[in-house]
């Protein structure tokens, strides 16, 4: 039962209607993220991989990062980038230009980590030893997501402390329950666009070690 990209961050705290779009991103510096990720100006292993990958290796590593064919060739295409943060504005442009069949192909992928050595919240939640009435009222809300919405509900956690995971998981999917469609595909869009970022400063900060995500060149 995919579920979004764990990597995380919403909160409960879902904002209603179309996010407002900033003047101009690609390829300039903005404020960092709350997210716990690496400093956006310090020289990172796996950017230098990325910006030298072939196209297609490029973009099948960005494809872990958010299920849209498009954002991934755009992204791939405007390389080489001179530092994290001016490719999560890359990011974050790309994401705001996804047009609703790029948004659908996003959120169908279910966000499967194509490799990635993490997993989407909900599915960690089910089976990292929560109590079984906790696992049965996630899988309950997750299903009643899906039929409402007809895709996987999409959260970032990044900012949440583990231990807050599951009651995040259930107050986000319950609160955004109340939602309209094109209200929730409007959140769940914005979602998506924090879980790339937050992917992306782990896929550029790989050191090649085993296990850890890595951009093949």
């Amino acid at each position: 039962m995919p579920v979004v990209f764990e990597e995380s961050t919403l909160s409960s705290d879902s904002h209603a209607g179309a996010p407002t779009r900033p003047p101009t991103l690609h390829h300039t510096t903005r404020t960092p993220a709350r997210t716990a990720i690496p400093a956006q100006h310090q020289r990172l292993p796996g950017l230098d991989r990325f910006n030298s990958a072939p196209a297609g290796a490029a973009e099948t590593a960005l494809l872990a990062c958010c299920g849209s064919h498009r954002w991934a060739q755009r992204l791939a295409a405007h390389r080489p980038y001179p530092d994290l943060a001016a490719l999560f504005a890359a990011s974050d442009e790309a994401g705001y230009d996804l047009s609703p069949a790029d948004l659908a192909q996003a959120l169908a992928a279910g966000h499967s980590p194509l490799g990635l050595p993490w997993e989407d919240p909900v599915s960690a939640l089910l089976h990292d030893g929560a109590p079984r009435a906790a696992r049965t009222a996630l899988r309950a809300a997750h299903a009643a997501y899906e039929s409402r919405f007809g895709h996987a509900f999409v959260i970032c956690l990044d900012d949440i402390r583990p231990a807050e995971h599951l009651d995040q998981v259930l107050t986000g999917i319950r609160t955004r329950l109340s939602h309209e469609p094109d209200e929730e595909r409007a959140v769940a869009a914005d979602e998506l666009r924090r879980l790339a970022r937050g992917r992306i400063a782990r896929l550029m900060a790989d050191t090649g070690h085993a296990g850890s995500p890595s951009v093949a060149v």
